[in-house]
């Protein structure tokens, strides 16, 4: 594990999980390695905290504008630390973000879905559900 800092958003509506679909760098050097899911999130920034990185993750990745961000916990990633949040954000559709111009080893966005949540007691805990359901995930892998 790098020592690199990121940002999660936990995004839940109507008991789905907001997750994004990456591709690492393969073999080549490119962005043709290992597909996985993951949280919506990345790398923060120098002089910008981990809720201000979430904030901006989120409207850059999926297009959704957050309105706030409630810290959950930190997790274990391959390239680092991830400080989860629970983000909420406004009405509307998520869409994939552009990343085109990507010339970096970050991974790149393939696409996005919502995952159905295993049924939780309550609203508030489901957000405390993710670390386990995100390990059990198929197809998920960590990146290169």
């Amino acid at each position: 594990m790098l020592d690199r800092r990121r940002a999660a958003a936990v995004i839940i509506r109507d008991g789905m999980l907001l997750m994004v679909k990456e591709r690492g760098i393969g073999p080549t050097g490119r962005h043709d390695g290992q597909e996985y899911w993951t949280l919506p999130g990345g790398g923060i920034a120098p002089g910008e905290s981990a809720e201000q990185a979430v904030m901006r993750e989120v409207l850059e990745e999926v297009g959704l504008l957050p309105l706030s961000a409630a810290f959950l916990y930190d997790v274990p990633y391959p390239s680092g630390w991830t400080a989860c949040y629970r983000v909420q954000v406004a009405d509307g559709e998520p869409r994939l973000g552009a990343d085109d111009d990507l010339d970096c080893d970050c991974p790149r966005m393939t696409g996005l879905t919502w995952v159905p949540l295993p049924r939780a007691s309550s609203a508030e805990s489901a957000p405390l559900m993710v670390p386990s359901l995100l390990m059990a995930t198929p197809g998920r892998a960590d990146p290169a």
